[in-house]
């Protein structure tokens, strides 16, 4: 009835943009960039706009932070653009997975794969890219220190998965790739990686499947379905769903042969009887010549956390029950047992519980034993409309070398430029990596790769973050 015209927004953010309305002249003090473009961009005032968008990039440097040690850019543009008027399923533009291994890392598009590696006198350099696939890789490995490879010590391996295929190339120290093989697991892979020399990969369905660089061969075997796996050494430990734990010795592969079939041997079964969901294998520092003291982690399928260890003097009688805690009521989905932390993540939202742990000359102790330290959730939403190599191109971690603090990788929302990178241990936010921002439409991060890395700059301390 008096004419007025009551706006329901944010006051404080009005006053700047009032005052800009009167005079031309901007100040910023006291409010954020960010939420002044999003009102300016309500009310529609464009030369409000483009003065905030150039505040926003005269904060930012296109040469990134202290953080920052690299760009890797694509290959050939005019290769993508030819892939993409095809109108492919994926778009092939989109780095979906990255790994790293020592001073190199490969990045996995839609249907190819560049390596790139770094030198103190060169910097980074594109090494390898694999020729055109037909099919959309959804998993990738790379071993970058190959012993006794099918052309010398200065070999470099790399393979990718879709479906049931893997292809596996062999990468010379001038960079150039030969095919070694393509294989088949039989059924959809879920994990790629590498043991030494040899090429592993598993299918929760009950598969393994083994390519050994001294033989040339590869072998399917049969196992108990697979409900997690971790590596120590030579080692590869598989949970199941039967409750029990088993490994197989790829140092003695390919001797160890019985008909044909891999060794796999039955190490330890839950006393629940309930499905191994994650597996986390520490190697403590040899305590007599006959052996380690090996710990083992484990989560199962009802939200227990159990320790067991094995002790050098008791190796024919198989790891005993070390420690139990009933903290998760949903299913473990990772574990972390490191030299000063246990981790363990439940399915409720990635709820995170974490315990110190006590040592005494590097073996875990019970004086006084794991203690509780902290409780949080890494929230993440996931994408909508996912694509096979979603979850590998997007794990939270944790990630680290064992014996030093680790981290927990956290991407809020599927398409996004900001990361925060969290403590496994307190979840307290570390560093908050902040990526390029080009044409705004494409800004997303699609994968990190956290690497131990005495080879980088001093300024990564130990960690490197890849944006892409």
């Amino acid at each position: 009835e008096t004419g007025a015209i009551f706006i329901d927004r944010d006051p404080a953010a009005f006053a700047p943009i009032l005052n800009f309305l009167r005079t031309k002249e901007l100040d910023l003090r006291g409010v954020s960039i960010n939420v002044l473009r999003h009102e300016a961009e309500f009310y529609g005032i464009t030369p409000l706009v483009r003065r905030l968008l150039l505040c926003e990039e005269l904060e930012r440097s296109s040469c990134g932070s202290v953080l920052f040690h690299g760009y890797l850019p694509p290959p050939g543009s005019f290769v993508f653009m030819l892939w993409f008027s095809l109108g492919f399923p994926v778009d092939p533009r989109k780095v979906l997975i990255v790994a790293g291994h020592h001073n190199w890392i490969v990045a996995a598009y839609a249907h190819f794969a560049v390596c790139y590696r770094i030198k103190e006198s060169s910097g980074w350099q594109q090494v390898f890219t694999s020729p055109y696939l037909d099919w959309t890789i959804e998993r990738v490995a790379l071993n970058a220190k190959v012993v006794g490879g099918p052309h010398g010590d200065k070999d470099k391996m790399v393979a990718v998965a879709s479906e049931s295929s893997i292809i596996l190339w062999s990468i010379q120290d001038g960079g150039s790739g030969s095919e070694i093989g393509v294989f088949s697991l039989g059924v959809p892979v879920d994990a790629l990686f590498f043991i030494g020399n040899q090429l592993v990969a598993t299918s929760h369905t009950g598969k393994v499947g083994v390519w050994n660089a001294v033989t040339q061969h590869w072998q399917v075997q049969d196992v108990v379905p697979i409900t997690s796996y971790d590596t120590a050494g030579s080692f590869l430990l598989l949970g199941c769903n039967n409750g029990s734990i088993y490994y197989i010795d790829m140092q003695k592969f390919p001797l160890r042969m019985k008909d044909n079939d891999l060794l796999v041997t039955e190490l330890y079964h839950d006393p629940s009887n309930d499905a191994i969901t994650a597996l986390s294998v520490y190697l403590t520092p040899k305590t007599s010549v006959s052996g380690n003291w090996i710990e083992i982690a484990y989560g199962t399928s009802s939200g227990a956390v159990r320790v067991i260890v094995q002790h050098p003097e008791t190796v024919g009688s198989g790891p005993q029950l070390f420690q139990t805690f009933t903290v998760h009521r949903s299913p473990v989905t990772k574990i972390m047992l490191s030299e000063k932390h246990l981790v363990s993540v439940c399915a409720d939202n990635n709820h995170v519980r974490t315990w110190t742990v006590t040592r005494f000359r590097g073996m875990i102790s019970t004086q006084p034993g794991s203690t509780p330290l902290a409780s949080f959730k890494i929230l993440s939403l996931e994408e909508a409309e996912s694509h096979g190599s979603y979850c590998s191109g997007n794990d939270i971690g944790p990630f680290g070398e064992r014996d030093d603090q680790q981290v927990f990788i956290q991407k809020v929302v599927p398409i996004t430029n900001k990361l925060f990178v969290r403590l496994s241990s307190t979840g307290k936010r570390y560093i908050h990596v902040e990526g390029f921002k080009g044409e705004r439409s494409r800004t997303r991060t699609v994968q990190v790769v956290v690497s131990p890395s005495s080879l980088l700059s001093p300024l990564s301390r130990r960690f490197c973050f890849l944006l892409l």
